[in-house]
């Protein structure tokens, strides 16, 4: 049986780094952790929400960028930096977007002495990041797409970036067939057991009318 890792976390301190930076005592790690993910959640769900807002206007290939691809949190001790980088940052640019979002946020944060400070980031080669990848395919399944039809177009789309190598698995009832199975594609090289090789990593769930399928998405950026 084989022994797998996260891609990301083999790489810590080489070529990926955390998301999260700041320092305390172990007795308040745990609650430190469970207000970065309150916090996370939280922006997620404003973006989602506000997308579902304005659906109403032409979905085109690349409305996909709108997911956001990771979220770096800085504390200090009187403030909390929270950086969203997001490949389409047109919907956090609306009016009264941030204001509201600080609002939503400060019910997460545990102290009520600290204060928020959000930026917004923009991707600049949205199709390098798996996150908008994934997103990608799972708008086109939703869209009643061939599943092998959306592998292929993703990696079509992986070459507007520099990149050297991806690969795309999905598992589950594929087609709505009874039996789940798993369906792979793989372009160029994907050298996974060399820790110096940047590879970029996300997994995926897709809710679909058959069930949920999942996604892996492997990306081969660089190689220090």
């Amino acid at each position: 049986m084989g022994q797998k890792i996260n891609p990301l976390g083999f790489r810590l301190g080489t070529t990926q780094n955390h998301h999260s930076f700041w320092f305390a005592k172990p007795k308040n790690y745990s609650e430190g952790l469970q207000e970065d993910k309150k916090i996370r959640n939280c922006i997620k769900n404003y973006i989602q929400k506000t997308r579902k807002k304005g659906s109403n206007r032409k979905i085109e290939s690349d409305s996909s960028s709108e997911v956001i691809t990771h979220i770096e949190i800085q504390k200090e001790i009187d403030t909390i930096h929270v950086i969203i980088h997001i490949g389409f940052p047109n919907l956090l640019k609306k009016k009264g977007a941030i204001e509201e979002l600080e609002k939503d946020l400060q019910k997460q944060v545990n102290s009520v002495n600290q204060r928020l400070n959000i930026a917004i980031e923009k991707v600049k080669e949205p199709y390098r990041q798996p996150n908008i990848l994934a997103e990608y395919i799972a708008f086109q399944l939703k869209n009643r797409v061939s599943f092998r039809k959306a592998m292929k177009k993703a990696i079509e789309l992986t070459k507007k970036g520099d990149i050297k190598g991806v690969k795309i698995k999905i598992a589950g009832r594929l087609a709505g067939k009874e039996i789940a199975r798993a369906e792979c594609i793989k372009k160029g090289r994907l050298p996974l057991q060399t820790i110096r090789a940047k590879i970029d990593y996300c997994c995926y769930p897709i809710r679909t009318i058959y069930g949920v399928l999942g996604v892996k998405i492997w990306i081969f950026v660089e190689e220090e």
